[in-house]
């Protein structure tokens, strides 16, 4: 497939998902997760006030000393933003898929941060 028409698909779906969940505010900000061939990301989002409240990815040095294959590196930095977002008081959030299928490493975030104690 054409990496042009592919990458402008997933911002289409992207799009299409942020019109749906809506914005994020500072009480249940938007859980939002990008993923690249070999890391992932995951922020907490204020869209409102326009901040970043917390964010983890699998490139902090705890995470990266865990052995495992991509989607159990992606339970922990679901589990890692839950633990960031009760020490903020934050227990509800709006899950954002950033355009990416429910499915492997971004569920694995999901059940993380689920197991963390997120509400979505």
């Amino acid at each position: 497939m054409n990496p042009k028409v592919k990458s402008t698909r997933r911002q289409n779906i992207r799009f299409r998902i942020r019109r749906k969940i809506g914005e994020g505010t500072a009480q249940k900000p938007r859980l939002s997760v990008f993923r690249s061939n070999t890391e992932i990301y995951v922020q907490l989002i204020d869209d409102i006030n326009g901040q970043t409240l917390a964010s983890a990815s699998s490139k902090e040095k705890d995470i990266k000393a865990q052995k495992g294959n991509k989607v159990e590196t992606s339970k922990l930095v679901g589990a890692a933003i839950a633990k960031k977002a009760t020490e903020l008081g934050i227990v509800n959030v709006t899950f954002d898929r950033g355009g990416y299928l429910y499915h492997g490493r971004v569920k694995s975030v999901a059940d993380g941060a689920r197991e963390g104690g997120l509400k979505f």
